[in-house]
């Protein structure tokens, strides 16, 4: 038998399931790290959305506070700002 024929049956029949082996737990090493990092990307993601929510509901709340002021006391204040005009400049006393 010739060496190149040995050395060619060695590497198929222990050569090759090494490396198989080998690559397969490295790769799901690999599999397993990129789902933990998906799973933690998730959970930031979520954790920013909830932000983003509470914010918004501030700024709703604070709009819906401001449409208030506008539309009850628009009016009102309006008229208060008029009926001082209408109110003789006082004068600070005799020159």
């Amino acid at each position: 038998m010739q060496p190149w024929v040995f050395l060619t049956f060695f590497m198929i029949v222990v050569g090759l399931p090494v490396i198989l082996g080998v690559g397969s737990n490295v790769f799901g090493r690999w599999l397993k790290h990129k789902e933990r990092m998906a799973e933690a990307l998730n959970a930031q993601t979520a954790e920013k959305a909830a932000q983003y929510a509470a914010h918004t509901e501030r700024l709703e709340q604070r709009v819906r506070v401001l449409e208030r002021i506008v539309t009850d006391k628009g009016i009102a204040i309006a008229d208060q700002i008029e009926s001082l005009r209408d109110v003789p400049a006082l004068s600070d006393g005799p020159n």
